[in-house]
């Protein structure tokens, strides 16, 4: 009988060999079309916890749709630029600056929608108003309506609007929704809302589905992040908030009396179609439908408006990331005046050197974030960054708690602005299918002011002085969550 052991030593030689050929095989792999800082961050991670980074990277670390759901976000890309390239969206306002005329140009080539002039725009700020809103708008229905919201809940405050899709979808009106998986799965209400659609008979698909026994399986946290309402291609709304009631339903928020504060706006003119194509691209990644027979997606209409639109959407099933390219150069071109908000504020280097760049030219910089956190990592990293824009000359707002800020909307000068679903953090930079509106016009700027000023008058002002005096503690935890954010 033959008696084999081994020897601890041989345990010690094989797990610094596995440990060597990791953080050599990490060199060679991880920073292959990754931002540099992203590269870092998981090769830290990597080479600090050898065998939980590698896990984690094989789990979360390849930030793009499955190549199928890519080559479909091409095709629909291809299906609108040959569409539309001949079609005259309405008339534009004069006088464009050379800037913006190559602004529309870049987003364009990215696989945005084409500048729609003609179109009417008008911001909604009060949550419950927003939801009432869109239902009123859903009962003028005549033909569909097509719902898609980051999540969709049936509750007390979304009652109205589940009623009045009940109502249309009573008198043949076609009901069409699309709600992320993800991020509804497990929540409250999930399984009552799923319910209510089915009873409505209302076509429904979950998105970016997490479903590995199924067949349908991607990095989990690679979300689609949109907002959007179209009824009968005539009228829609997109923004910042979503179908639920203000404290999403969840104890931890109800228990910290946390209320969420949003930003829609309604549209009607030519820039719906725009919109419609979002909510068909996005129901024919999940559905393998084509709905361009059934909805003459071009059959454009004046709006009692004159403002330009331009829609544009982001994330991981496009090539680079349309929204920062947007935002970036839109930093860029201010002359005079940069207001932001955004409940998430973690910039890539780009966004910051352009952020603080606009401070040495001279330019006003105010930014507008929440003075309570609802998601920890995202508000430490968030904070890792206050010192240098504070010392740059950014004016920040800390909006006053028990309020989570939620409005994603900036605006430069007196004439341009931007709203939609996206943050300005890295997550929605890379990994969240987003939504933005870029808009034309002063009066739409005017109103965006106007909302700015509400903010303002409810947060204080955060100063270098205030800052300087923060706890050690809160430092490290700043400096560690700035770390982990880059992972992507």
């Amino acid at each position: 009988m033959v008696d084999i052991t081994f020897d601890a030593s041989w345990w010690l030689i094989l797990v610094f060999v596995s440990d060597v050929i990791i953080r050599i095989a990490a060199i060679i792999v991880v920073p292959r079309n990754r931002r540099p800082t992203a590269a870092m961050a998981w090769l830290l991670a990597i080479y600090f916890i050898p065998f939980v980074g590698v896990l984690l990277f094989l789990l979360i670390g390849n930030p793009r749709l499955p190549r199928k759901r890519r080559r479909k976000q091409e095709q629909i890309n291809e299906y609108i630029t040959e569409t539309s390239s001949h079609l005259d969206f309405g008339t534009l306002r004069p006088h464009a600056p050379d800037w913006f005329t190559s602004l529309v140009t870049m987003n364009r080539r990215l696989g945005a929608m084409p500048l729609a002039g003609d179109n009417a725009a008008h911001l909604i700020a009060d949550y419950q108003e927003s939801l009432d809103t869109m239902a009123a708008a859903i009962r003028t229905a005549e033909g569909y309506v097509h719902v898609e919201f980051y999540i969709l809940q049936s509750d007390d405050s979304t009652d109205n609007f589940f009623s009045a899709l009940e109502e249309v979808a009573a008198r043949g009106v076609t009901v069409r929704v699309l709600l992320d998986h993800w991020a509804n799965r497990g929540k409250p209400f999930y399984k009552k809302t799923l319910a209510r659609l089915d009873a409505m008979g209302a076509q429904w698909r979950l998105m970016l589905p997490v479903q590995p026994l199924k067949g349908k399986y991607q990095r989990p946290d690679l979300r689609n992040h949109r907002k959007l309402l179209v009824v009968d291609g005539t009228v829609a709304f997109m923004g910042s908030q979503n179908v639920t009631d203000s404290t999403y339903n969840l104890r931890k928020n109800i228990r910290r009396g946390l209320h969420w504060v949003d930003l829609m706006v309604r549209l009607e003119g030519p820039v719906v179609a725009s919109v419609n194509a979002v909510f068909l691209s996005d129901w024919y990644s999940e559905t393998d439908e084509v709905l361009t027979d059934e909805i003459d997606l071009f059959d454009v209409k004046s709006g009692p408006g004159d403002l330009d639109c331009q829609v544009v959407p982001s994330g991981p099933g496009f090539e680079v990331q349309n929204n920062l390219r947007l935002f970036a150069a839109l930093l860029y071109s201010a002359q005079r005046r940069i207001t932001v908000v955004s409940p998430y504020f973690v910039p890539d280097e780009a966004m910051l050197l352009a952020i603080t760049t606009a401070c040495q030219r001279g330019l006003q910089v105010e930014l507008f974030v929440s003075e309570e956190g609802d998601q920890a990592m995202v508000y430490h990293a968030q904070r890792s960054y206050y010192e240098s824009l504070l010392r740059a000359g950014v004016k920040i707002w800390m909006y006053r708690k028990p309020y989570i800020l939620h409005t994603k909307c900036f605006t430069i000068d007196d004439e341009v602005a931007v709203i939609g679903s996206s943050n300005m953090d890295m997550r929605s930079f890379g990994l969240n299918m987003e939504i933005s509106l870029l808009v034309r016009g002063e009066e739409f700027v005017q109103e965006m002011r106007n909302v700015e000023d509400r903010y303002r008058r409810i947060s204080r002002e955060l100063t270098l002085e205030e800052w300087q005096k923060q706890p050690l503690r809160s430092t490290i935890l700043d400096n560690i969550a700035r770390l982990t954010s880059a992972l992507q």
